[in-house]
């Protein structure tokens, strides 16, 4: 059996809000919306992926006001550089404080939503590194100067490749 990632559903406080968030600063789309149950709350389904009706779902149920705690992060792929750039931008114009860290797989951004739920958006790079490794990259670099520098941090790591020739050892392994 292999699993594939299909949504996730967040309890929200705000509801406008977090759909403001996530529609405008991360591009979602609303894909349906409606009530739960009979005099129940509104459940939104939001997705950037019309073969998947919804990826991510807010419900406007949570009445704490402190961040939610069960969550550590959600992580998002990025098909580009430019992608993370444009990303950052985004982040910026809402005075968004964010994490550059590499894990010399990724070059990612660390943020929370309006909500406080862990963000993670990520560009892969071309390298496989073992796990865990973490180092604040500078995100004013180009596409280039960036890659250059995550060879030069991570390459030392034994287990440090290309990630296609790490992908077939991890499917020649025995269980």
């Amino acid at each position: 059996m292999q699993l594939t990632w299909s949504h996730a559903v967040l309890n929200v406080k705000d509801a406008p809000k977090m759909l403001d968030f996530y529609t405008n600063t991360l591009g979602f789309s609303i894909s349906d919306r409606g009530p739960i149950a009979e005099d129940g709350p509104d459940i939104i389904f939001l997705s950037q992926n019309h073969n998947e009706h919804h990826q991510l779902a807010l419900v406007a149920t949570r009445e704490d006001e402190g961040p939610s705690n069960a969550l550590n992060h959600m992580a998002f792929r990025v098909q580009s550089f430019e992608d993370l750039q444009t990303l950052q931008s985004r982040l910026e114009a809402l005075e968004q404080k964010f994490l550059p860290l590499s894990h010399g797989n990724t070059l990612s951004f660390y943020f929370s939503d309006p909500e406080g739920n862990g963000l993670e958006v990520f560009w892969d790079t071309p390298w496989h590194v073992s796990q865990p490794s973490g180092a604040v990259w500078d995100n004013q670099m180009d596409e280039a100067a960036a890659l250059a520098w995550v060879e030069e941090t991570f390459g030392q790591d034994p287990q440090f490749g290309r990630r296609e020739e790490s992908a077939q050892e991890f499917v020649n392994r025995t269980r």
